[in-house]
């Protein structure tokens, strides 16, 4: 089964989280020494703003998905683990933002910065569907 994406969704974001990680395969990345990553990340969620008159939702946090909340849970990550890839590193990210049950699917980008001198980033780019990443119980 895939994510039903029919219907209103909302999109939320965080873009140009710019973050030191202790990331790469090489042994001079596993110094300890951190390079910075940039990372981006969407989120689709249903729009309720259409079940209420006039199209708009009431004016309440308890209705949205915390950004601020889902920000220090990827900063605590990114500062607590070394990790060799991107796409490791991608791929966490999306579980982190798939555990609010409300988030029906993510994007995330992970860039390295300083990997090359000719090139402004290295990267990945991946999407996750909640009910692949965590299927529905029974």
């Amino acid at each position: 089964m895939t994510a039903d994406l029919s219907g209103p969704l909302r999109r939320v974001f965080i873009r140009d989280l710019v973050l030191q990680a202790s990331i790469g395969v090489y042994p001079e990345e596993k110094t300890g020494e951190r390079q910075p990553v940039r990372i981006n990340i969407s989120f689709e969620m249903r729009d309720d703003g259409l079940d209420h008159p006039g199209g708009v939702g009431p004016d309440d946090v308890g209705r949205v998905v915390d950004y601020d909340g889902l920000a220090r849970r990827i900063r605590a990550f990114v500062g607590r683990s070394h990790v060799e890839l991107v796409e490791t590193m991608a791929e966490q990210i999306a579980r982190l933002t798939l555990q609010d049950a409300r988030v029906i699917s993510t994007r995330i980008t992970v860039e390295k910065l300083a990997v090359f001198k000719d090139a402004a980033a290295a990267g990945v780019e991946i999407q996750r569907f909640r009910d692949k990443v965590f299927p529905p119980q029974g």
